[in-house]
């Protein structure tokens, strides 16, 4: 009878414990739970506020510039090598000075029969002349984060130097130890429950998953609450590729698309509202040195440069323009480098140049409508 109540004692604090244990452990599944729920909440509420919120975005974000360069320019290059390389210059200079988005447009004039066979088609791209697929092609390359590029860019013979181009080491170019609340991704084909969201490869060591069912193989871009229960398997929301730039003010990258001409340039403008500045750039046109600091209002400004020729051939060729005059195309008609000892400037180099001087005379238009300002 001695023997056996230690037993019994032993047995009663061995359930005593595994009780506090168990207690324990439903408090803590009861918290995970809680912060997930939460998080769910938050991450459902946030998505459908971005979903809904892309125009309100584009509002919010007060001015964009837009820069349109003439596929041509490539066919001036010697070689594939410098082709290439002029590209990265375009694409370096875009990045340096915060442009939006570039325009590549044709500059010859319409497609006659013979020239049909030296056309190409590119399925995002659409149909162009060679040097402006190309161009297109490349500063879409450069664009991409280094950890997508295999996904969207197979190989190419327009690409075949691109490897050798200095990269825009730009914002959006994240490496896996960096830490930012916003991510460029593409969505994977791992299997999930129906209705459960997608997984998005944006360059981490684990995938985010995010709420939305999405095609494979998309370009997204992801927002990453910081506070999360679990790192490992980390939970994002998809938002337009606008809002990091309007929430942040961290430069986000420029967009590329193609022109048939100069008018399509001027007309087809992905911003309701259109281009409310646009500047032609030439050296018959005005001085820069008239136009004063801060005097060009804009919201969204349209710059564009010539090829070879110049901007004039470009308004020659086009077959829905019949102005003599280039500069009536244009909201102002600029000389960038009025003093220049070369008798030619470079589109590469006119880019820079005009950029560089227009950075201290463009100012951002503000909104009027109250309501969008609360």
């Amino acid at each position: 009878m001695s023997a056996a109540k230690p037993e019994v004692k032993n047995w009663r604090e061995y359930n005593r414990k595994r009780k506090e244990l168990r207690k324990q452990w439903r408090e803590e599944k009861l918290t995970k739970k809680t912060k997930k729920d939460e998080l769910e909440k938050v991450s459902k509420n946030e998505a459908q506020e971005h979903a809904e919120g892309g125009a309100r975005y584009e509002q919010r974000d007060l001015r964009t510039v837009t820069v349109a360069v003439p596929g041509s320019i490539l066919d001036n290059a010697q070689s594939p090598e410098l082709r290439t390389y002029l590209a990265g210059q375009i694409a370096r200079a875009a990045c340096i000075y915060q442009v939006d988005e570039i325009v590549v447009f044709d500059d010859k004039g319409e497609i006659t029969e013979d020239e049909k066979r030296k056309i190409r088609k590119d399925d995002a791209l659409g149909e162009a002349r060679l040097g402006c697929l190309q161009l297109a092609r490349i500063l879409q390359y450069l664009e991409c984060p280094q950890y997508l590029r295999k996904y969207f860019f197979p190989l190419h013979k327009d690409l075949q130097y691109a490897g050798l181009l200095n990269p825009l080491d730009a914002p959006h170019h994240l490496r896996q130890e960096d830490e930012f609340p916003y991510r460029e991704g593409i969505v994977t084909n791992k299997p999930i429950k129906v209705g459960r969201g997608s997984q998005v490869n944006v360059g981490l060591l684990n995938e985010i998953h995010v709420d939305k069912v999405l095609k494979q193989g998309l370009r997204v871009t992801v927002k990453i609450p910081p506070e999360q229960p679990n790192r490992k398997k980390l939970r994002g929301i998809i938002v337009p590729p606008n809002v990091p730039r309007a929430e942040t003010g961290v430069y986000w990258g420029y967009t590329v698309k193609l022109a048939k001409n100069l008018t399509e340039v001027l007309t087809n403008c992905q911003y309701k509202e259109g281009y409310d500045l646009t500047i032609g750039t030439s050296d018959k046109g005005t001085s820069i040195d008239e136009i004063g600091a801060k005097s060009l209002e804009y919201r969204h400004c349209l710059v564009v440069f010539g090829g070879l020729a110049g901007l004039e051939a470009a308004v020659d060729v086009d077959p829905h323009l019949n102005v003599d005059d280039p500069s009536l195309v244009f909201h102002k008609y600029v000389n960038v480098c009025p003093q220049q000892g070369s008798r030619t400037i470079r589109t590469e180099e006119a880019i820079l140049l005009t950029l560089a001087e227009l950075r201290t005379k463009l100012v951002a238009k503000e909104i009027a409508n109250e309501s969008l300002k609360k």
